[in-house]
């Protein structure tokens, strides 16, 4: 048999495919050929393929070689490619044993020295070896830590192409060789903020639990210094830890986006791209690999956009599919590529461009139409996607030098989250959905779950009137049930009904 067999990774997005790697010679013009829709970089593997295996002892056969990538319809970026093109290559000269590569995965870029270099997006690809019931897969010594965070397969970290070789069977001396490290970065650890910090907002700050406790999406208004920006960081720290099953997806998007995964962070991730952020930024793309973007990134925690109506309208309004949907789809030629982009969002917003309009004491220096403007960059179908719209204003100077801060600190606040979603939890048990801000309105609405005619009054009358649209009437009852929940009750009543009415648009029960 001429033709050996291996196996590597394709990624769209989070998403991993298995690919076959063959590798056939034939009696023909030497010549070394990839085919099955290669990108450039992948089609210059060949150099990078022909050089490490030279330089490892393991020079390649001086005929014709075909290396096929299957399925061929499935795009194929990047160098990860390189290490199982050479392992089939060279197994098909019969310098490795065919049985022992066609088991295992491999995934890595080769150097011309014949050192295996890391790669991004290992997580996932480990991952969707685990899936495919693979026991075995072979990755860079740098990416070692990030692929043993999957279980259920043994993992293998590679120094140089000579090491990978003898243990596939070759004869060959594997030199002692230094491995080539992954790319520093800073370790940006996140402060530890505590809600007790938040002095004269009570109001914000039971907002700001409430939005927690359902995964509520939410808008704070109000001049500069009322403390919008102070309780918006405050939000990672009251919700409840990932779980293993979620830390391995924030993991793994992090792992696509180049950065260096050691070990799995439970802490939901803050993502705060500034205002000059653009489209791309923000839903990621590329013209020939995606990339996940900030939307991505912030996927089990918090997207928060600071002077929100800074930022440009179409930046804006790409943020509603993925509120909508928990996902991002970024469409390329010849494939999709799919992020979970399931967040929890947090505008910040002044009242107007000079920040002072309505502020006692403050004189506001812009026109009527400049205000109105200003207002109306937050679309209308961008803001019926809020859950809970606030005005915070600024505190008093009593208030401010009385030394009191927040009555609740972040650890009282996270308990009291961490109940209500429990009771959450356990009322859409069998369901797919877990937290009340991502029921659907119409199960809300059905006889078993309707809220009794005399609670609801306020809450139908404005829609009625139409102050509220049929999207935001679903709203604010994933609002009540939330508070419901908070405060231990099985049903939302008109207390919670005209709280929730409040927050979501200051309507009054």
């Amino acid at each position: 048999m001429r033709t050996a067999r291996t196996w590597a990774v394709a990624l769209t997005g989070v998403d991993g495919h298995l690919v076959e790697v063959e590798a056939d010679l034939s009696n023909q013009t030497p010549d070394f050929k990839i085919i099955g829709l290669p990108d450039k970089s992948l089609g210059e593997a060949v150099q990078r393929v022909h050089n490490a295996c030279q330089n490892a002892g393991l020079a390649l056969p001086r005929r014709r070689l075909t290396v096929n990538l299957s399925p061929a319809a499935l795009p194929k970026q990047g160098s990860a490619f390189d290490l199982s093109i050479a392992v089939a290559s060279l197994a098909a000269g019969g310098a490795l044993t065919r049985r022992s590569i066609s088991q295992t995965v491999h995934v890595g870029e080769l150097g011309l020295d014949g050192r295996v270099r890391p790669v991004s997006g290992v997580l996932p690809s480990v991952f969707a070896a685990a899936r495919a019931g693979f026991s075995s897969v072979i990755v860079p010594h740098a990416n070692e830590a990030e692929a043993r965070l999957v279980p259920g397969i043994e993992v293998r970290a590679a120094t140089t192409l000579a090491q990978v070789a003898a243990w596939h069977g070759a004869d060959v001396e594997v030199p002692d060789a230094e491995p080539v490290p992954a790319p520093r970065r800073a370790e940006e650890r996140p402060e530890m903020l505590d809600l007790a910090d938040v002095v004269g907002q009570d109001e914000a700050v039971e907002a700001l639990i409430v939005a927690a406790a359902g995964g509520h999406h939410l808008l704070l208004s109000g001049p500069p210094g009322a403390g919008k920006t102070m309780l918006a960081r405050r939000l990672p720290g009251i919700l409840p830890i990932l779980t293993e099953e979620e830390a391995l997806e924030v993991a793994s998007i992090r792992s696509l986006t180049g950065e260096s995964v050691h070990v799995l962070d439970v802490v939901p991730p803050l993502e705060t791209p500034h205002h000059s952020a653009s489209v791309a930024a923000l839903v990621g793309g590329g013209s020939r690999t995606a990339r996940p973007g900030v939307i991505a990134r912030a996927h089990r925690g918090v997207l928060f956009l600071d002077e929100a109506a800074e930022f440009s309208r179409v930046a804006l309004d790409s943020l509603r599919q993925p509120l909508e949907s928990g996902l991002i789809e970024i469409s390329r030629t010849g494939f999709t590529a799919r992020y979970p982009a399931r967040f929890q969002l947090v505008l910040a917003m002044n009242p107007c461009p000079c920040g002072n309009n309505g502020v006692r004491g403050a004189e506001c220096v812009c026109p009527s139409l400049a205000i109105r403007r200003y207002a109306t960059r937050l679309s209308g179908p961008l803001r019926d996607r809020i859950d809970i719209e606030l005005h915070v204003s600024r505190v008093s100077a009593a208030r401010a030098t009385s030394g009191r801060g927040s009555s609740v600190t972040s650890a009282e606040a996270r308990d009291r989250v961490r109940e209500a979603r429990e009771r959450a939890a356990a009322r859409w048990r069998g369901s797919p959905w877990r937290r009340n801000g991502e029921i659907p309105g119409a199960r809300l609405r059905q006889l078993d779950m309707r809220v009794d005619t005399e609670a609801r009054a306020p809450l139908d009358r404005a829609l009625e009137r139409g102050a509220l649209t049929l999207r935001g009437y679903d709203r604010v009852l994933r609002l009540a049930w939330t508070m419901a929940d908070l405060a231990g009750t099985d049903r939302p009543g008109r207390e919670e009904i005209g709280r929730a009415l409040f927050l979501k648009r200051g309507f009054s029960s």
